[in-house]
């Protein structure tokens, strides 16, 4: 459905039986869990889906292996059956990861790890090869059952720096173990909300609208791209704002709701470096380390380049996150650390990326301490039930959506009558077991070269279909510089709701965050995105200085280094594992 008919499906039929507020991962989760039992359902995101927290994780799929020592072995447990879910339902976008662990202590850690496990306050310390092979025999017993990746090794320190000769050289040994990797997290967003939408013709979703309390006391949809406006009268509302949680219902409750502060988030930031040597350096490993202060660093290959991060600081507006200068420096140090030979100039950093940990309110004065878990409350002073889903984190976003959707249904009254837990998202379905040769017979269906069916494969899995199918229906070409064409990118802007140029460049594609966005492939970019808007010079114009100034502010990208940028071929995305 367009924008125009679902507003003018909600003015015939105002009732809908739940009001889902966040298009993050979360509220995507959930959205699609109600439309597979036929609810009537409406999704409201204020920005673009997927364009919050929900675009700024490490891209690791993990059990959470530093959550051990703050005791929460439930959510380590139900992470790693998310983990393994993932790699059964999305495996075009999930992938095995092998990651090693520096070690630079035996004995450290020990006290510290037991003073954090009982539950009292102390600044993280680094730890030693002991507390690590304490916490990998848990996550190796905590898998033993479904064993779909190898169980830990050690390594010492000659065989360690054979291997990884650019590592530290005063480290005692290594540790070698499998988590997971997602390629392209907001693509992972999008299938969701597709599965939901085709699941019910009762369901629809709208980007940059928002919900408001109407003069009545009811609840007005405002679309925000043209100003039409709708009265709604929702059964429940679910708030999935993450980070904007109390914000939202400061806005949408009535002033003496009683509700306290829910949510207490924290920054994590990333770079993305183009440092041929650092790739080289990694192998085909993440390094899963410790700065010296003793909090947890990552670096990996990432679309051929290395994503480092990250940072963990409070933040009381998440509208306004970026990564700063001195969480940058604050990273390159961690990274000088652990790769003392390797030296980062800043043109090297082609992109950075901040979010919101939306964590639950805590008075605890060191940040890593803060629960990861997730859990639902229900706010029932605002006239409508607000369901509020708090806390999380990505790996778990089916088993969170469960749950909020469990909660929804007993409170509306209505059976459960599909399960997720092994339902394939988006072009995980019906996956091949040969890819190779269902990307030969995508390429001969619709006479594409065998490369563009194997990265559209790459892509969107088994629904590269459709797309494929698309781009065999008129002449087509490679954007100059990219590895995306102009078939490809006009069926996004067609099927999956772009409003902004942004949309496109920093989630419908890699393009961005790759490292391969030039201000050719912008204009080419906004070209396609304006004719098929039918948007006027003016528009134009100013559609492209929102996006510079975007890419400028929160990625630390500037106009004159996007001109800058040579036109070669997109870098491909690390084969991991």
């Amino acid at each position: 459905m367009t924008r125009t008919e679902i507003f003018d499906g909600l003015r015939r039929s105002p009732k809908v039986d739940v009001c889902v507020l966040g298009g993050g991962i979360n509220g995507l989760s959930v959205f699609r869990e109600l439309a597979l039992q036929g609810l009537r359902v409406l999704l409201i995101e204020k920005h673009d889906y997927c364009s919050g927290a929900s675009a700024a994780l490490s891209r690791m799929v993990h059990g959470g292996l530093r959550y051990l020592e703050n005791g929460e072995f439930t959510l380590v447990k139900e992470s790693l059956v998310e983990r393994d879910r993932l790699l059964r339902n999305a495996p075009h976008l999930v992938a095995p990861l092998a990651t090693t662990v520096p070690i630079f202590d035996v004995f450290s850690g020990l006290a510290n790890g037991i003073v954090r496990f009982l539950g009292l306050s102390r600044r993280p310390s680094r730890r030693g090869a002991i507390a690590i092979k304490a916490g990998l025999s848990i996550y190796d017993l905590l898998t033993r059952k479904r064993a779909l990746m190898p169980r830990h090794r050690f390594r010492g320190r000659r065989s360690t720096l054979a291997k990884w000769p650019a590592l530290n050289p005063t480290i005692r040994s290594s540790a070698t173990y499998y988590d997971a990797w997602v390629r392209h997290p907001e693509r992972i967003g999008m299938e969701l909300l597709q599965d939901g939408l085709s699941a019910s013709s009762e369901a629809a979703a709208l980007n940059y609208a928002e919900l408001r309390r109407s003069e009545s006391g009811g609840f007005l949809v405002v679309d925000t791209i043209d100003g039409a406006g709708v009265e709604i009268k929702p059964g429940l509302i679910v708030n999935a704002t993450g980070g904007w949680i109390d914000i939202t219902n400061g806005a949408l409750l009535p002033p003496d709701n009683g509700c306290g502060p829910l949510v207490g988030g924290t920054k994590g930031s990333h770079l993305v470096i183009d440092n041929p040597q650092l790739r080289e350096a990694l192998g085909d490993h993440m390094i899963y380390y410790e700065n010296e202060d003793g909090r947890i660093c990552i670096l990996f290959p990432y679309f051929g380049k290395v994503l480092v991060g990250s940072t963990d600081i409070r933040v009381d507006d998440p509208e306004t996150v970026r990564c700063e200068e001195e969480e940058r420096d604050y990273i390159l140090q961690s990274l000088a650390f652990v790769l003392p030979g390797i030296e980062i100039a800043p043109t090297e950093i082609v992109f950075q990326f901040s979010g919101v940990r939306p964590l639950p309110a805590s008075s605890d004065n060191f940040t890593g301490r803060i629960p990861r878990d997730h859990f639902c409350t229900t706010i029932e002073n605002a006239g409508t039930p607000v369901l509020c889903m708090i806390g999380g984190k990505w790996t778990t976003f089916r088993s969170f959506g469960e749950l909020a959707a469990n909660m929804a249904l007993e409170r509306l009254g209505r059976p459960r009558h599909v399960s997720t837990a092994d339902r394939a998202i988006g072009g995980g379905r019906h996956f091949p077991a040969d890819r190779d040769s269902w990307t030969s017979a995508l390429a001969l269906r619709f006479g594409l070269p065998r490369t563009q069916a194997a990265e559209l494969f790459s892509r969107y899995g088994t629904d590269a279909e459709p797309v494929a199918s698309f781009i065999g229906q008129a002449s087509d070409a490679v954007i100059p510089g990219a590895d995306y064409s102009t078939r490809e990118v006009l069926f996004l802007i067609r099927n999956e709701a772009v409003e902004h140029l942004d949309d496109l460049l920093l989630r419908r594609t890699t393009l961005a965050v790759s490292g391969a966005l030039s201000l050719g492939i912008l204009d080419a970019a906004l070209e396609l995105l304006a004719e098929e808007k039918g948007w006027s010079t003016a528009r134009r114009l100013s559609e492209r200085a929102r996006c510079l100034a975007l890419l400028l502010e929160r990625h630390g990208i500037d106009e004159q280094t996007l001109g800058a940028r040579t036109h070669q071929p997109g870098d491909k995305a690390m084969a991991a594992g």
